[in-house]
């Protein structure tokens, strides 16, 4: 679903991802984990064609992010750290405007929304500007648009951080069910626990390179993820 193949991302003389291979297959989620600064988010707007990079490919269904931008979005959806969305609209208006663009009919989108608002609890906060929400809402907001068009890839910047404990543990229902109905999921996360329970694969950066990377039980053996963690780190 996902191919990363010997990218390099550099900012000026800084090398912020150095020669990295990754693939996340249909059916899988899969975790990226590494410090502050490592790499984890040049990576992930590398995946969704926000940042262009020096060298290697990436593909998504086949298909190159260079080459291919607009037909790879048409089947991904990426839900940064801190959702930037138009605060000015109110959260209705604004999930009429992403279904605007996936073209979602508007004889499905008004069920769509209903249906993902109540699982966010998020329904009698539609008609409110997304200018009054909280850092909590808005990660909902954007969990909600990035949903909407059934993606078959999703990649998530620290998904979890600002959502309540319910919000997180149906975000984490809802990865799994995407991923056992073929989809696949790439994210980010410092939250270990998490990691070590949810993700199929788990690739560990640091300093922009690849240093772990396998399946959660090959990667951790007898110990948890985070005494490899923080053992690799050194």
């Amino acid at each position: 679903m996902l191919k990363i193949e010997h990218l390099t991302k550099k900012y000026g003389d800084k090398v912020a991802v150095d020669d990295l291979n990754i693939e996340i297959k249909s059916g899988e989620i899969y975790g990226f984990i590494g410090h502050n600064g490592a790499g984890k988010t040049t990576t992930l707007k590398a995946c969704c064609g926000i940042l262009p990079f020096e060298e290697g490919n990436i593909t998504i269904n086949g298909l190159s992010i260079k080459d291919n931008p607009i037909e790879c979005k048409k089947i991904m959806a990426y839900i940064p750290d801190n959702p930037d969305l138009y605060g000015y609209m109110t959260a209705n208006k604004y999930l009429n405007f992403i279904c605007d663009i996936y073209q979602i009919d508007k004889s499905q989108r008004k069920q769509l929304i209903n249906k993902y608002a109540d699982l966010f609890e998020l329904t009698n906060d539609l008609g409110q500007t997304i200018n009054g929400y909280s850092h909590g809402m808005k990660q909902k907001l954007a969990l909600i648009a990035a949903l909407i068009h059934d993606p078959k890839l999703i990649i998530m910047d620290e998904p979890f951080v600002g959502l309540d404990p319910k919000a997180a543990h149906e975000v984490k229902q809802l990865m799994r069910n995407i991923c056992d109905n073929g989809g696949a999921i790439f994210f980010s996360t410092h939250v270990l626990e998490v990691a070590e329970k949810l993700c199929d694969k788990i690739a560990i950066i640091k300093n922009g390179k690849l240093i772990k990377e396998g399946l959660v039980n090959e990667v951790i053996g007898d110990d948890s993820l985070e005494d490899v963690f923080l053992e690799l780190e050194g």
